[in-house]
């Protein structure tokens, strides 16, 4: 599977309890098909205590398949598919097909 999605890029939530929200990728799991949004997919863990922290609810994010989210156009500021281009100078860039703008 092509790397379409990269830590830092902004996606909106197509489907799902989260659907039109938007946020940041904290990490991407290309291996699993998988991204990290910040503050979305939120799932509490109740934790045990330990030595280093303290016990109780924590909530964090859970991931979302790559399906699910779309990168948000840099220009138009909605969501858009991914494509690949190579540049004059060689360079292999992703960009929007909405508008045609690089992403990066």
């Amino acid at each position: 599977m092509a790397n379409r999605f990269k830590k830092g890029d902004k996606v909106i939530v197509l489907t799902g309890k989260d659907r039109g929200k938007t946020g940041d990728i904290v990490k991407a799991i290309p291996q699993e098909g998988r991204v990290i949004v910040q503050g979305i997919n939120m799932m509490r863990r109740h934790t045990r205590p330990s030595a280093s922290e303290a016990g109780g609810i924590v909530e964090k994010e859970a991931s979302i398949h790559v399906s699910n989210v779309a990168i948000v156009d840099p220009k138009e500021n909605v969501a858009t598919r991914v494509g690949f281009r190579t540049l004059d100078d060689g360079t292999k860039v992703r960009y929007a097909k909405r508008s045609g703008e690089v992403i990066d």
